[in-house]
């Protein structure tokens, strides 16, 4: 049994399916989401007729929030969420419960009518850019990522160098770890580059294509090409520290 609800003051319509038969005479109760569809408040008079609706084919939506793109496989969600509707109107806004919280979805459009039966059809589903969602801003193809050397960018109260594997260390059995001195010894030294700021939690960046720039003057760089393993290493024990006898 579908019906069709008409607000006569504010010329507004919506379908929709019926629960349970327990309200008293002359009242109904209908979801929030629905009085705002057809901007009435409790206590409203609204015009209840019986309609006949086609069976979808075809619905598009355009979530209310850019939220909706958290959700892994928004086609599921919706197949099972919309078992608990029994039509869809053109211009209503649904809301669906999910994780423990409500996603608003606006319905563009209906096929094969502006009003559709969603009972035991098969219904394709296409989606609409969330209202606020901003495309980010993706390199164009061929574009290459710079990496300067010498550029001076180093955090703000950080030494510009450091020396690995420095700093004393604990045993297991508790007894006072051996520290070997480097005796002025000069280790080798790795410039610290400034962190990533543009860097967001899930996000992983693989950059193939490098332009190795390193300044040297004058407004003057210099491009290198790249070089696998060219790079210097670090060993744990100094090459100048003295072997321990056993």
């Amino acid at each position: 049994m579908l019906f069709k609800l008409t607000n006569l003051t504010d010329n507004r319509s919506t379908h929709c399916g019926v629960l349970e038969f327990v309200a008293d005479e002359g009242k109904m109760y209908i979801p929030y989401w629905m009085m705002r569809n057809l901007m009435i408040d409790e206590g409203a008079t609204i015009q209840v007729e019986s309609a006949t609706l086609p069976v979808a084919t075809f619905s598009k939506f355009e979530p209310q929030s850019a939220d909706f793109l958290d959700i892994s496989n928004p086609k599921a969600m919706l197949e099972n969420a919309l078992r608990n509707f029994a039509c869809l109107t053109a211009g209503d806004v649904i809301a669906i419960r999910y994780n423990d919280k409500v996603y608003e979805l606006r319905v563009l459009e209906t096929k094969p009518g502006v009003a559709v039966n969603i009972i035991e059809c098969d219904m394709d589903v296409d989606f609409a850019k969330p209202v606020g969602y901003e495309e980010p801003d993706v390199a164009k193809d061929g574009r290459k990522e710079q990496v300067k050397k010498g550029s001076g960018e180093t955090p703000v109260g950080d030494s510009p160098t450091y020396l690995p594997f420095l700093g004393g260390g604990n045993r297991l059995d508790g007894k006072t770890a051996q520290v070997i001195s480097t005796n002025g010894a000069q280790l080798p030294s790795h410039r610290r580059d400034a962190p990533d700021f543009d860097f967001r939690i899930g996000q992983l960046n693989f950059c193939r294509n490098f332009e190795y720039i390193e300044e040297v003057g004058r407004g003057k760089t210099i491009v290198k090409e790249f070089k696998p393993f060219g790079g210097s290493g670090t060993v744990l024990k100094p090459r100048d520290a003295k072997r321990l006898k056993h």
